[in-house]
């Protein structure tokens, strides 16, 4: 049943909101006219399989840095500033989900390196196909923020502890030791209380930019 809505909805999105996916598609090529309209990327889909992830390119096209992006970030132009900030530079996904690489609800999907270096039982996360949206997607709906933050403290000499009680030194330890593993734990939980309810909660308070209960927290 899951993936046939996810079939559906894709098909249905890609029509309904065709006119504002040729209208991103339109400003990149005015706004960033060296490099393409739209960012392809390797990314680790459902059983460790890669699959191409479509995004609109918000960043240089030169850029190959760190996956991990801090919210100001000098790579990310103006105009990628605005689409991520309504989510407009995922659009494309709805492709991805018609192909079967991804579905609505699920566990971002990350580049090579991390979810398919888990091990134990944590690589249950792998037994899912990566979403739009999901769990960790929502409580760190503002994680460039977070990072910003993080990034901020740490210049100023502030001592920050992943839960280990060890000192966290970059900003991509901190999303290494502290935020990635939280996300594997709120995609396990999803992974064994999955519901095409809970699916309808999750992209309701992703959309709304609402709160909800899940796993003994609010996200």
């Amino acid at each position: 049943m899951k993936t046939f809505l996810d079939k559906f909805f894709s098909v249905f999105g890609l029509l309904f909101l065709s006119p504002i996916l040729a209208i991103v598609a339109l400003l990149i090529k005015i706004r960033m006219p060296e490099g393409p309209v739209i960012f392809r990327q390797d990314r680790v889909g459902k059983g460790g399989k890669i699959f191409k992830i479509y995004k609109f390119r918000t960043m240089e096209v030169d850029y190959c840095g760190s996956s991990v992006s801090v919210k100001g970030d000098s790579h990310i132009t103006s105009l990628g500033r605005k689409l991520r900030r309504f989510k407009l530079d995922e659009l494309p996904q709805l492709w991805n989900i018609l192909k079967g690489d991804m579905s609505f609800v699920g566990p971002r999907p990350d580049v090579p390196g991390y979810a398919d270096a888990l091990t134990g039982e944590d690589r249950e996360m792998l037994l899912l196909r990566p979403g739009v949206t999901g769990p960790a997607s929502l409580k760190y709906r503002d994680e460039e923020e977070l990072l910003a933050k993080v990034n901020k403290d740490l210049s100023e000499g502030k001592e920050i502890l992943d839960p280990s009680g060890r000192p966290v030194k970059t900003v991509l330890e901190y999303n290494d030791r502290v935020i990635f593993p939280d996300k594997v734990r709120l995609n396990r939980y999803y992974l064994h209380h999955q519901s095409i309810w809970l699916d309808l909660k999750l992209i309701v308070a992703t959309i709304l930019r609402l709160h909800l209960h899940y796993d003994g927290e609010v996200i």
